[in-house]
């Protein structure tokens, strides 16, 4: 396992970190510290959560992500591990957590983070993040920015004064962004320089072989204001490593799920899937090593956010990096991706 540093944070994070959005709905408390230990004993130091988790968001599980997180926790080195979470955003649905109202405003942002606390049974979080931006922006495979869907939202300059003074309080050691847009990171970074204010250090968006949009704008944005890209949903899904080609598997996500998973059931994403699933064929890799070998190998990238349901999918995927991937290999990638541009952006 390699580890990078994470924008202009001291934090020194796995090329592969572990997310849990399937902790307390698909994983049991058993299954989550089984998938912890494992990952931790193979170089794993990042553990990626939200408040709303697991998803699909529901009010009788909200939090247990966190909850089962805490109970392992209590029992490592914490020193050792760097814990991510986030705050949900405004949105029409979840009006379990704080009410109908979900602003980031200081309200909000301190509840969220001393329940979080509370949750993870920890003194601080490592890595905190807008898990999507306050205002307005089209999101999930929206990809058409709408004026007239504008809202009232908090001023960027607000909602960094109130995550520095929690910073401050030694509560969080460092601000990330997630699903957030060029714009929003030229914003936060230029503003938290202006005021003097504690920085941006990541930014957590979806990018795999089947949305590569971050390459453009944002990879630029990032490298300039030397935002790390923690890249989500590395395997579109489940989708890239090729087991609904035939049928849908009984314990899927997209079979569980469908109504959740309509990012990846968009135009050619069927015939890009089996492109890329024959390229993994014709160089005797697995479909899902070849993936993740891909968002590890690109220059913004920090870190690959892995997820599995089980320890043998979760086995697969850190083996990935032991892959390399050569020109060639490279090569057909990309004509594939001049085939199918961003099916799933």
């Amino acid at each position: 396992m390699q580890y990078k540093q994470l924008g202009q944070s001291d934090l020194s994070i796995s090329e592969i970190c572990l997310g849990t959005m399937t902790y307390g709905q698909q994983s049991t408390i058993e299954e989550a510290h089984q998938q912890l230990d494992y990952a931790v004993a193979c170089g794993v130091n990042f553990i990626d959560a939200a408040e709303m988790y697991p998803v699909p968001a529901r009010q009788e599980t909200q939090g247990l992500t966190e909850e089962y997180i805490g109970q392992w926790l209590t029992k490592q080195e914490r020193d050792r591990l760097i814990i991510a979470t986030k705050i949900a955003g405004p949105t029409r649905s979840m009006s379990w957590i704080r009410g109908k109202n979900r602003a980031i405003n200081r309200r909000n942002v301190e509840q969220a983070v001393n329940d979080s606390l509370k949750r993870l049974q920890t003194d601080y979080i490592d890595l905190y993040q807008i898990h999507w931006p306050d205002r307005y922006v089209p999101l999930f495979g929206q990809t058409v920015y709408e004026p007239n869907l504008e809202r009232e939202t908090i001023p960027i300059a607000e909602q960094l004064t109130i995550f520095a003074d929690l910073i401050k309080a030694g509560k969080i050691r460092y601000l990330g962004l997630s699903n957030e847009t060029p714009w929003g990171v030229c914003q936060f970074c230029h503003l938290s320089k202006q005021l003097g204010l504690s920085p941006v250090v990541s930014i957590q968006n979806a990018y795999n072989l089947l949305n590569r949009v971050f390459e453009g704008a944002l990879a630029e944005t990032c490298r300039r204001e030397n935002v790390g890209l923690l890249a989500y949903s590395p395997l579109g899904f489940g989708t890239l490593t090729g087991k609904y080609q035939q049928a849908s598997p009984a314990n899927a996500r997209m079979t569980l799920f469908s109504n959740f998973s309509s990012r990846y059931l968009k135009p050619n994403i069927t015939e890009a899937v089996a492109a890329y699933v024959e390229i993994a064929g014709k160089y005797h890799l697995s479909p899902a090593k070849m993936a993740l070998a891909f968002v590890r190998s690109r220059w913004f990238v920090t870190g690959t956010i892995i997820g599995a349901t089980t320890l043998e999918q979760l086995k697969e995927n850190l083996e990935s990096v032991e892959v390399v991937l050569n020109q060639e290999i490279l090569a057909d990638l990309e004509a594939v991706h001049a085939r199918y541009p961003n099916p799933a952006p």
